[in-house]
């Protein structure tokens, strides 16, 4: 094992350098832990409660019943996320949020392919009554297996664990890039809301100045759309007419600290992510159609290893919106507990 380590220690130092190794992951999937009991549901969703929240986790089937009604086929996720203090649905009936959008490597590929993880078929995995799993065997083009787990913690938050495994060099440009979609149901504001630096086109090594409140506003699909961290330098090569305009076209403002929240009808949408995983911050004004946005984020995997397991985690609150300083406090022990 130590010398498995040490192995581990040196490629890492090779390749990006921050990529940790399966060894010292920990096991917090089915995908990890063989011995993990679950239960495969008759129905293609299933129903989570706790706290103030009630929503309903499906994979990428069509269903249409009276729980989901005319919920679109290639949606996964979080198809229908409610409050006690709001009983509408957070995300445009019949998509999701959360969603499990797009694995690409900056190629042109067909649609299905871009799009590959809403078109693989996926196994609901109920874990236990606050915790349901969504397994992806090796997709078709990509050949990456992934779970995505979604737990509800309390606090009224949800906490969304990646691991994913690619098993095969699939990937042209040596990087795997992933890409989740939550589309929201005509809120009062399209825009998102992040602490960093505007018109920060290039950042020296340490930031001048203190971060500030920062609302992201693209005027256009796939304009303005990602926002990336402040010291954050990878480039990934891609194709100049890649099609996927969100993922590689950045506004001009860094993020300091990697969390954002929006709101929608009075209530509180929060995103809080680890530092380690460099997530990438994207927004679009129309993504689930006129007035519903697109709130959205991104996280790559360069210098990837066929047969190794990679693993990101984040969290999302949902509660009544008071103030950016509510925000901040609502989300406190969240980042610490993430970035521990």
């Amino acid at each position: 094992m130590r010398i498995s380590f040490l192995i581990c220690a040196i490629l890492s130092m090779i390749t990006s350098g921050r990529t940790a190794c399966a060894e010292e992951l920990p096991a917090l999937t089915s995908l990890s832990n063989a011995h993990l009991e679950f239960t495969v549901p008759e129905k293609d969703y299933v129903i989570v409660r706790r706290g103030d929240i009630e929503a309903v986790i499906v994979n990428n089937a069509a269903v249409d019943d009276d729980v989901l009604q005319e919920h679109r086929a290639g949606y996964s996720g979080l198809a229908k996320l409610t409050h006690t203090e709001h009983k509408e649905n957070l995300f445009v009936p019949g998509i999701a949020g959360l969603n499990y959008e797009h694995i690409h490597d900056g190629t042109v590929q067909p649609r299905p392919i871009l799009f590959e993880p809403r078109n693989a078929p996926m196994q609901l995995r109920v874990i236990d009554e606050h915790t349901v799993e969504l397994y992806q065997a090796p997709t078709p083009k990509y050949k990456l297996e992934s779970v995505l787990r979604y737990q509800f913690i309390g606090d009224n938050t949800i906490e969304m664990t990646l691991e994913c495994i690619p098993r095969q060099r699939s990937f042209t440009n040596n990087y795997v890039g992933l890409f989740w979609a939550s589309y929201i149901h005509k809120p009062e504001s399209k825009d998102i809301h992040f602490l960093g630096f505007p018109n920060a086109q290039a950042i020296p090594d340490k930031p001048r100045g203190k971060a500030q409140w920062i609302r992201g506003i693209t005027p256009s699909h796939g304009v303005d759309a990602t926002h990336v961290r402040w010291n954050d330098k990878r480039k990934f090569a891609h194709d100049e007419n890649f099609p996927l305009t969100l993922v590689f076209n950045r506004s001009k403002h860094k993020y300091s600290t990697p969390m954002y929240y929006g709101v929608s009808n009075g209530m509180a949408w929060i995103c809080m992510f680890r530092d380690r995983d460099e997530m990438r911050l994207s927004q679009s004004p129309s993504g689930g159609g006129n007035g519903n946005p697109a709130w959205d984020f991104q996280y790559f995997i360069p210098n990837y290893r066929v047969n190794t397991r990679y693993q990101m985690v984040m969290r999302a609150k949902y509660v009544p919106f008071a103030s950016r300083e509510q925000v901040l406090n609502e989300s406190a022990s969240h980042m610490k507990a993430l970035n521990e």
